[in-house]
């Protein structure tokens, strides 16, 4: 055999060895912005706790706040106002989010699902302060500040995370359970509610998590429409609500210690929420996943 020959041979062994060589390079590529990516998430957490850690006790989740007065603080008034608002913000977007999603993926036209995705799109793209600032003209300069107009302002930004996540998990749903269920006869209103939205409960609470997750740490939105709170703590949407986020801002800029640690502590858990209702999610992904991988066979 000539060495051409041998030249031609060796060229597919050179081109398999310099593939299984880039490969391994994105590979570890991989690993490392991965690594680097939990190790920040790390050293916020580290970071935050270290700081929030000495104004973590009972009295964090009994007391109100009021700022710059002698004694013990909490934010027992900002923890009830946010779960005030994070609540109606989520009563506000899950339905409406979950009939988009429905309509866009079961019965809208191409054209029409094309242009409502595109503008679910947008608005999840849309700066939080700029949602704000519309709400803000919208109601907050005819009625004033208050827990709806906050709730409204979260659940306009909620809007579009539980509407895309919902209309990804419907197009899970194996093609063979509608046709089966039309092919007895059901209508098709009957079908999406009574086979297909069953088969995707797992994957709507996840994107209503991870909205939730999304929006409890907003703070631009609540700064035009809940930011006027009054001290103490009262349940009343409305009027202005105190905030967590509100309330860490707030407290950054005392000039007291104490509240600085009273900020820490505010953030550390907010962090513990975000990272619960976080894994709470996944969990829920992954159910949805198996259950639909189960129908589908």
């Amino acid at each position: 055999m000539s060495a051409a020959d041998l030249s031609v041979l060796q060229r597919p062994h050179d081109r398999l060895r310099r593939r299984r060589i880039v490969n391994r390079g994105m590979e570890l590529l991989g690993w490392l912005t991965a690594a680097l990516a939990v190790f920040l998430l790390g050293v916020v957490i580290f970071s935050v706790a270290r700081r929030g850690l000495s104004a973590l006790n009972l009295d964090l989740f009994t007391k109100p706040l009021h700022q710059y007065a002698a004694g013990p603080q909490g934010l027992a008034n900002a923890f009830l106002g946010t779960l005030i608002i994070v609540g109606l913000a989520t009563l506000m977007a899950l339905p409406f989010g979950i009939l988009i999603a429905i309509y866009v993926n079961e019965f809208a036209p191409r054209a029409i699902r094309n242009v409502v995705t595109l503008t679910l799109d947008v608005l999840a793209g849309v700066p939080a302060i700029v949602i704000g600032f519309f709400v803000y003209g919208l109601i907050v300069l005819s009625y004033g500040q208050s827990g709806y107009a906050g709730a409204f302002a979260l659940a306009v930004l909620m809007l579009p995370l539980v509407s895309r996540s919902t209309m990804e998990v419907l197009a899970l749903v194996p093609d063979s359970l509608r046709e089966a269920a039309l092919g007895v006869g059901a209508p098709r209103w009957r079908m999406t509610l009574g086979v297909v939205l069953p088969q995707t409960i797992g994957g709507v609470l996840t994107g209503a998590t991870l909205a939730v997750a999304r929006v409890a740490g907003e703070t631009a939105p609540l700064l035009f429409t809940s930011s006027l709170a009054t001290p103490g703590t009262h349940l009343d949407p409305s009027q202005p609500l105190a905030t967590v986020p509100l309330a860490i801002y707030q407290l950054t800029d005392s000039y007291q210690e104490s509240d600085h640690a009273l900020a820490w502590a505010g953030a550390l858990v907010l962090i513990l929420f975000i990272l619960v209702v976080s894994l709470t999610a996944r969990w829920f992904a992954t159910r949805s996943r198996r259950k639909i991988a189960q129908a589908s066979r």
